[in-house]
């Protein structure tokens, strides 16, 4: 990396820094966001926020009903475990992505899925596409993803030191019986919550009525949270389990000629110890984090191949130390953050395959100072420097640092009307990227001796506005990424291509009296050495337009809610696609719709209906591996057809 690139960004940061440390008071603000009528800095500049009300509507079964009102975020289809998450294109693992500020594994294998999460467990969801803060973790190429797990405060309800809620859910098309159960209290210093969920059912039918195998529900998850509290000081100890044990396609993400499948089994276990204090001052409000996590996946009985059975086991541990400064014009978070996976893949059948065990170790500095100014300017920037070492399955050892700086401006001319800039530069450090390839390859691969670093660029602008009930934006974003992985015949090597993904984002809302009604609508054009990359559910896949749109109601004399969603995807027709043996992607519109009532009676009880894909149509989901000519034939694996679920939740 050249200095001179970084320059212009790193000037922005020091210039705001040093500007807001000219402030003669100090006095305690709340924390700093560009925003719109009260909107986050992520969904203010284009990114995707989806609050507890909002899981509330949705109460999703899986992370495709998750995202289903965001057009930017698109989800493959399948089980479970196929689906891959894509932000304006790019898969998950070119983002920063944290449970609970625990960073995750990236995924593993091109035909795996990139779900870090049971939707039963969360209580807030924020994607920041583009330039992400420089506290939200190392290498967030394309921006970050934070997911936050419900806890004990969260549920408790004045004056009670225990609480409980239970929830089941039944559906039709192989959804089956689902249910959640959690229990949650204080004694004196003490707070505690634990909270199990399970999914059982069979492989659900496309719209046609075919049944897609592999595609059962087989979720076995568990949330414990521990906090001890005395004087101003804070500890919790956190722990996360997911297993998911089925049988599954050969590929999950694609339909083969004879769709056979075989056992697989996927798992994930996270450990969390953290430090925070309850009377947090302007000088003192630190976060010391520590934790650990295991990440599996194990499947036999596969083929009588030499890429058939294997197993991928990642080890990841590290930690955080921080502090928030509170100054007159804003807030600055300082601290160095650690980590160290450890890779192992294993190929256990008869064959010229070999045990392999590699690591990566990354230490990073970092600063992000969030600030709100009398004269209308917002301003986000930050900077951090990481040191990477990779040393792989040979013994061969591969060291080197770099900085990232980022910065988002916004200036505000009324009240109803701001705009904003952001841009970032990204060191990447070495970028592993699906290592469940090395398990196919012989014991002659190797490393290129000139394997490098990564990087990545990121630039928008665009403009809120807004009014007493409405609000709307629109993002005009600009992401490049350099340096990337390519698993060879031979030996790991960087990709010569520059992936980029480019666009436009729009959203609105509008709340008139109990009606909500909301619209987002995305354009990314996804390129590989400047030609469009393939639909075969990679990294990057080409999204083109699409659209969601849905009205939530309200009607307080019956104590009942009400709402729908669609979303729209376009016709996909590219001749570098077609070149590479891929048919069209034909467009499609999906509408859900729900029906929720509490009995007057028993406020603490919940009833429910939902309708997915109310007109059953057929189709396949944005990111989903296309149908291709490829190999005598490949099918995408569809999503499901109509499905109807009754669910009931009460609480204590």
């Amino acid at each position: 990396m050249t200095f001179t690139r970084i320059l212009p960004l790193a000037g922005v940061s020091l210039l705001a820094t040093a500007a807001a440390l000219q402030a003669q008071e100090v006095t305690t603000l709340d924390t700093i966001t560009i925003l719109n009528k009260g909107r986050e800095n992520a969904e203010a500049t284009g990114g995707t926020v989806i609050t507890q009300e909002e899981l509330e509507k949705l109460k999703p079964a899986d992370v495709s009903q998750l995202f289903s009102r965001d057009s930017s975020v698109t989800v493959s289809g399948g089980g479970g475990p196929s689906k891959r998450i894509h932000v304006l294109g790019m898969e998950q693992s070119h983002l920063a992505v944290t449970v609970d500020g625990v960073p995750q594994t990236a995924t593993s294998w091109h035909h795996t899925g990139s779900n870090v999460i049971d939707p039963a467990f969360l209580k807030r969801v924020e994607v920041e596409a583009g330039a992400a803060s420089a506290d939200a973790g190392f290498a967030a190429a394309a921006g970050a993803v934070r997911y936050e797990t419900v806890g004990a405060n969260d549920l408790l309800e004045e004056g009670k030191d225990f609480g409980a809620r239970f929830s089941t859910t039944a559906g039709t098309n192989g959804r089956g019986l689902s249910g959640s159960a959690a229990a949650y209290g204080r004694y004196d210093a003490f707070d505690w919550f634990i909270m199990t969920h399970a999914a059982g059912g069979k492989d659900y039918k496309d719209g046609d009525g075919r049944v897609v195998k592999g595609t059962e529900p087989a979720a076995r998850n568990i949330l414990a949270k521990f906090g001890y509290e005395f004087e101003d000081n804070r500890f919790e100890l956190g722990y996360e389990r997911s297993r998911d044990n089925a049988d599954r396609l050969i590929k999950m993400n694609m339909g083969l000629a004879g769709d056979e499948i075989h056992p697989l089994k996927v798992s994930r276990d996270a450990v969390k110890l953290s430090y925070t204090s309850t009377s947090p001052t302007d000088m003192w409000d630190p976060e010391f984090m520590l934790y650990y996590s295991e990440n599996d996946y194990w499947r036999n009985n596969y083929q009588a191949r030499t890429n058939g059975n294997m197993i991928l086991n990642e080890d990841l541990y590290g930690g955080k130390i921080q502090n928030t400064f509170t100054i007159d014009p804003g807030k600055v978070t300082a601290g160095v953050d650690f980590g160290r996976h450890d890779y192992h893949t294993d190929n256990y059948g008869n064959n010229n395959r070999r045990y392999r065990d590699f690591s990566t170790t990354q230490f990073g500095v970092f600063t992000q100072g969030r600030f709100e100014f009398d004269n209308g300017f917002n301003v986000s920037t930050g900077a951090r420097y990481d040191a990477h070492r990779f040393e792989d399955w040979d013994d061969k050892r591969f060291s080197d640092s770099g900085a990232s700086v980022n910065a988002t401006v916004a200036y505000r001319f009324t009240d109803g009307f701001e705009v904003f800039a952001g841009a970032s530069r990204t060191w990447l450090g070495y970028v592993i990227g699906d290592y469940g390839y090395v398990h196919a390859r012989n014991n002659a691969f190797y490393t290129d001796p000139a394997f490098d670093t990564g990087s990545a660029k990121n630039f928008k602008v665009g403009a809120n506005f807004g009014g007493e009930n409405w609000n709307a934006g629109i993002t005009l974003f600009d992401t490049r990424i350099d340096g990337l992985p390519e698993y060879g015949t031979a030996s790991l090597a960087n990709n010569p291509n520059e992936f980029r993904s480019r666009g436009v984002t729009l959203n609105a809302s509008y709340t008139w009296n109990d009606t909500t009604f909301g619209a987002t609508y995305t354009h990314a054009k996804v390129t590989a050495d400047g030609q469009s990359v393939l639909p075969n559910s990679g990294s990057f896949m080409p999204v083109g337009d699409m659209a969601t749109f849905y009205i939530d109601h309200e009607i307080p004399d019956y104590n009942v809610k009400v709402g729908t969603t669609l979303a729209w995807a376009g016709k996909i027709s590219d001749e570098v696609a077609r070149a590479g043996g891929f048919y069209d992607q034909p467009a499609y519109a999906v509408v859900n719709a729900y029906a929720e009532w509490t009995p007057p009676s028993y406020e603490n009880v919940t009833l429910r209906v939902g309708v997915d894909n109310l007109f059953d149509k057929k189709y396949f989901e944005r990111s989903s591996y296309a149908a291709s000519s490829n190999r005598g034939g490949i099918d995408p694996v569809y999503a499901p057809g109509r499905t109807i679920t009754l669910h009931a939740g009460v609480k204590f």
